[in-house]
């Protein structure tokens, strides 16, 4: 039963998120003079004021919605690997406005994709990190989670779509979080204000911005950012039939655009950067000698395996000292 439950919140948050992910024809993230000081980084509040959840019910979300992707997902526990990532993401973390504490897990995937959850929860699929060229790309990956995390995207995404319900069904009655008018307004078939859609647009620009200073202010060089970006995003869309203005990001050229004009602007020039390290190269040998599951027939080996209850994958060892 609990199981159940967690299945229908989860599924009920994403959709709701989903919802407010659609998009209008520009991004709209608009920085002041505090979001473009390095020296505030860690002492702003970028997560915004009007937020149905406090911190604690953010962090509670969060955990419930972890347990439901770790549950139907296969995972990398491997512990050098876990190591590695979550020393490099707290790095990132202590550098960044993050109010909430980051936890990072590996999907057994070779799509590169990531995806970060309300309360910290960020997950990097293995196709992702074998993808990278160098721990700073890698960091880059992480630093725009981080970002969503600092920026409470998940909630304020879920809060502004609960408001926007309200003041466009006054007789519907509001639950706890949205979620119960969440569902009944799917299930009324609705339409969507354009106005609202873009707020997922915004949020995308604004992780971007964050995440090359979080990057620069951990040591890396923040250029290597763009250069996975403009790497892994370079595939064509799915369907070519969705019109821009309801894309859920910015287009890739125009993100690229804004993130080389912030990098020219606010960020120094330096030499002493790290670009990559012996660590990250270890890391990766290790991903390609990770046991692959067998593909069910008809199965798309670039998707996530689902575990079965009760299975466990077995870390490799840790390399011997030589």
């Amino acid at each position: 039963m609990r199981c159940s439950i967690n299945a229908a919140l989860f599924a009920v948050f994403t959709s709701l998120t989903l919802l407010a992910c659609a998009s209008s024809a520009l991004p709209q993230f608009k920085p002041n003079r505090s979001d473009q000081d390095l020296n505030a980084i860690g002492h702003r509040n970028i997560g915004g004021n009007v937020n149905f959840f406090s911190r604690e019910k953010e962090l509670a979300l969060g955990k419930q919605l972890a347990q439901e992707v770790e549950r139907s997902s296969k995972m990398i526990d491997d512990p050098v690997v876990s190591e590695y990532l979550n020393r490099l993401a707290q790095n990132i973390a202590k550098n960044s406005d993050a109010k909430l504490p980051v936890n990072v897990r590996i999907i057994d995937s070779n799509e590169i994709n990531a995806f970060t959850l309300p309360g910290g929860y960020q997950y990097a699929n293995r196709g992702l990190i074998l993808a990278t060229n160098s721990e700073a790309e890698l960091a880059g990956a992480l630093a725009y989670g981080i970002a969503h995390t600092a920026l409470r995207t998940g909630t304020r995404q879920s809060t502004k779509g609960a408001l926007m319900q309200l003041s466009s069904i006054p007789a519907m009655v509001f639950a706890p979080y949205g979620w119960a008018s969440s569902s009944m307004y799917q299930r009324l078939n609705l339409a969507i204000p354009l106005t609202f859609l873009k707020f997922s647009r915004e949020a995308v620009s604004a992780a971007d911005f964050y995440a090359v200073q979080y990057l620069y202010q951990a040591g890396y060089d923040a250029e290597a950012y763009p250069q996975l970006l403009e790497r892994a995003l370079q595939q064509p869309p799915k369907s070519q039939n969705i019109p821009k203005a309801f894309s859920t990001h910015p287009p890739l050229p125009e993100r690229l655009k804004l993130i080389h004009e912030e990098i020219a602007r606010l960020l120094p020039q330096r030499s002493d950067e790290t670009a990559s390290s012996p660590d990250f190269e270890a890391v990766k040998e290790r991903l390609r000698a990770w046991p692959q599951t067998p593909s069910a027939p008809g199965a798309n080996p670039e998707r996530p395996t689902l575990r079965k209850p009760g299975e466990t994958t077995k870390p490799l060892e840790p390399p011997k000292a030589s």
